[in-house]
Order: structure tokens, then sequence, then C-alpha cells
């Protein structure tokens, strides 16, 4: 279960554009629902969406904002630094990196693994280390293809494939 949105695990807050209302829809099964899901701890996603709604609607308030995420890297060989702690030399190509981003993102969203644990194995960045965890960020900090994505998730949600000169990312919204 999400610490923050007390939604359980795969689950995350969408606003419809018809309604402007909030629903929950869970990311691997793409099951929509305007009532909280089975296993929602109701307080804390209560508290979630005061905080939320406070912030006019917008999960960041504020230029110099910060969020924290983590995130899992695949490199290629077109990646700016094409080398990781796992090879010295990387030679996948883009379309590979792409289809090995989103082999783990199944697997996570099936329930196989968790975010974490494939960060600690799989990720090329440093931040394996810390299960993908990249602490708090300002947007600007961040390359924009993956700044606006990270920006743009609520608190345990998972992006789609994003890519930046780094290489392919998911990316988890963590805070």
């Amino acid at each position: 279960m999400s610490t923050n949105t007390g939604l359980p695990p795969g689950w995350t807050i969408r606003v419809s554009r018809t309604h402007n209302k909030e629903y929950f829809l869970n990311q691997s099964t793409k099951e929509a629902s305007w009532e909280p899901p089975f296993g929602t701890d109701n307080e804390k996603l209560n508290d979630y969406l005061k905080t939320y709604k406070n912030n006019g609607n917008k999960a960041v308030v504020g230029e110099d904002s910060k969020i924290r995420a983590s995130h899992i890297l695949i490199k290629n060989e077109t990646s700016r630094k094409p080398r990781s702690w796992k090879s010295d030399e990387i030679t996948r190509s883009r379309d590979e990196a792409i289809q090995l981003a989103k082999k783990h993102q199944a697997r996570i969203l099936n329930g196989e693994a968790t975010f974490t644990e494939i960060a600690e194995t799989e990720s090329d960045c440093s931040s394996h280390v810390r299960g993908g965890d990249l602490g708090f960020f300002t947007k600007e900090s961040m390359q924009p293809s993956f700044a606006n994505v990270a920006f743009g998730l609520h608190v345990g949600e998972l992006s789609d494939v994003v890519e930046s000169d780094s290489g392919i990312h998911l990316i988890q919204r963590t805070g």
C-alpha cells in the first residue's frame, strides 16, 4: 500500500477531464472506479486528497517545489554515457532498452517483483544501491522529459517508458 495515498499497490488517482473529479485506476489491469478499491486505507486517502485539493488539484505547487521519485534507468548505445556499474560499455540498442523497460514495467504491475527489487539489480544508474531512490529534487534539476513526467505523477504512481539523454526510464513518484 502506498504510504501517502492509502491505495493498494498498482492503484493510482487520476482526475476525469469530463467530470473534474478524482477516480481510481489500476495501472496493471486498466480497471477504473469512482470508488476507492478494496484494501484502501480511507483515512490516508482522505488526508492525501485534502492536501491535493488544497494545492489547487496539483500534486506540486510553485516553481521551486520538490518531489521525490525513484527510477529504473536502462542505458543504451545512444545514451549520453553508455556505461554503468554493471558494464564498462553498453551496446544494447535503443529499441532493446525500451523493450527491457516494458518487461520490467509488466513485472512490477503484475506483482512479480517490486520497483525497488528491479531497480537494485537491473538499473544502470548508481541509485540502484538505494532501490532507485533519487531523493527530493526540483523540476529544473532534471532533464525536461524526465521532470515533466515525474512531476505529473501522483505519489505511488508508476510512469510509462520515458526517454531522456541518459537512456530509458521507469519512474515511480514516492513523495
